[in-house]
């Protein structure tokens, strides 16, 4: 990925980096990829864009979500706290530390635990950071 594309909106789709996907796995041993391509999913059972996660039912997994950080992203946060809410369903987002929206005060902010990263990642193949801090948001 070339950074004018990444500084641009040009795509909404951020790849996990895979040493920081390891860690996490490490903690919570994800079993689901609600929202991954055939190229980039995490985990075994995965839901691309043509399964669409956001029609999928999630319960009894422990799902690993980085979802489209465009416009679509407020669903996906909303999807991913309705989920949680399940039996035996635990959901750990990677998303922009968008403080500021709607969706994180309505669904995230005294809801579920969040870990602002310190600095900023580099996503997939990227050269540079991305140019948006990111958090952890973890639904139990």
């Amino acid at each position: 990925m070339n950074t004018d594309l990444m500084f641009s909106s040009k795509t909404d789709l951020w790849s996990t980096p895979q040493k920081f996907y390891d860690n996490l796995n490490k903690e919570f041993n994800f079993t689901l990829d609600p929202c991954s391509t055939n190229e980039n999913y995490k985990c075994e059972k995965h839901f691309t864009i043509d399964d669409d996660g956001l029609k999928q039912d999630w319960q009894g997994y422990t799902a690993f979500c980085n979802p489209p950080y465009g416009r679509v992203l407020r669903g996906w946060v909303q999807k991913c706290y309705e989920e949680s809410l399940k039996p035996n369903t635990k959901v750990v987002m990677l998303i922009p530390a968008r403080t500021d929206t709607i969706y994180f005060h309505k669904y995230i902010y005294n809801i579920a635990t969040i870990r602002f990263l310190k600095g900023r990642l580099k996503f997939g193949k990227c050269k540079n950071s991305a140019p948006f801090p990111s958090m952890i948001v973890i639904f139990n």
